[in-house]
């Protein structure tokens, strides 16, 4: 396998912010020739990004026999469109590498947990957009994500907003606010997605993942949401595999998403 950790170099990345590679080998022995990639966003309110929700979650999609790669974007004090430029920037790269890296061209899927989601999400309604392509010297088709996976997202910086990751965001302008509530910039060219969420988080208003589906459902977007009833935000796998420091973070029932998302992969 190559594990490679490339910097990302776009005007406003923070020193740090990385993009870490997981390219399964090629064999002309195995079946398999080419596989889709999973591209992941970690969550962490714009102010940092997860370990919970990066190579453990990564690991997953490697076995169900995808490859994966994991943004470390910039955080606060970047703001937008920063992030957005890295994880376009990020596609670009992969999709150059498709042929090296064997990764299947039309299969591409942008992850994203919490904030990450957002990131994701933005990337979903956004990659049609002129300056975003120039920004990263690309055109859009390079950086258009063939679908979305997005795990208790924040979308809206309305009525249910998770206020906190939009601050951050935008380092405190709420006059940016209206443009990046995502679920007033769903169209035609948002990618099919999948979303889960659970009725108990707290922190990110279940309402953010219905407000999106409502959108793509909206536009004739193919979409398969999940909805449990229990767990708190930031579940990750729910298993211990991905339990906080304090051992929480754990919701048995929450867990079959990986298996739920391995049916949706196979489908596309």
């Amino acid at each position: 396998m190559l594990c490679q950790e490339i910097p990302v170099r776009t005007e406003g990345s923070l020193p740090g912010s990385k993009l870490v590679v997981y390219i399964q080998d090629h064999s002309e022995s195995l079946y398999i020739k080419e596989r889709p990639m999973v591209l992941l966003c970690p969550g962490g309110a714009y102010a940092y990004t997860s370990d919970r929700e990066a190579e453990s979650i990564a690991l997953q999609f490697l076995a169900m026999g995808c490859h994966a790669a994991v943004l470390r974007y910039s955080t606060a004090p970047a703001v937008y469109p920063t992030q957005l430029k890295e994880l376009a920037w990020s596609v670009k790269l992969l999709r150059d590498k498709a042929a090296e890296w064997h990764i299947l061209p039309d299969k591409l899927i942008v992850q994203g947990c919490s904030a990450g989601g957002h990131l994701a999400a933005s990337l979903g309604v956004f990659w049609k957009e002129k300056w975003l392509g120039e920004a990263v010297g690309a055109d859009p088709e390079q950086i258009r994500p063939d679908a979305l996976l997005l795990c208790y997202p924040v979308i809206t910086s309305g009525e249910f907003a998770h206020r906190d990751s939009f601050q951050n965001l935008t380092g405190g302008d709420t006059s940016r606010w209206e443009k990046l509530s995502l679920e007033k910039q769903v169209n035609e060219d948002t990618p099919r997605t999948f979303i889960w969420h659970t009725f108990a988080d707290a922190a990110v208003p279940v309402e953010n993942s219905l407000l999106f589906v409502n959108a793509l459902c909206g536009h004739r977007i193919p979409v398969e949401f999940h909805l449990y009833p229990e767990g708190r935000h930031g579940l990750a796998l729910a298993t211990e595999l991905t339990a906080g420091a304090d051992g929480g973070h754990i919701q048995p029932e929450c867990a079959s998403w990986v298996e739920l998302a391995r049916t949706w992969l196979k489908n596309l």
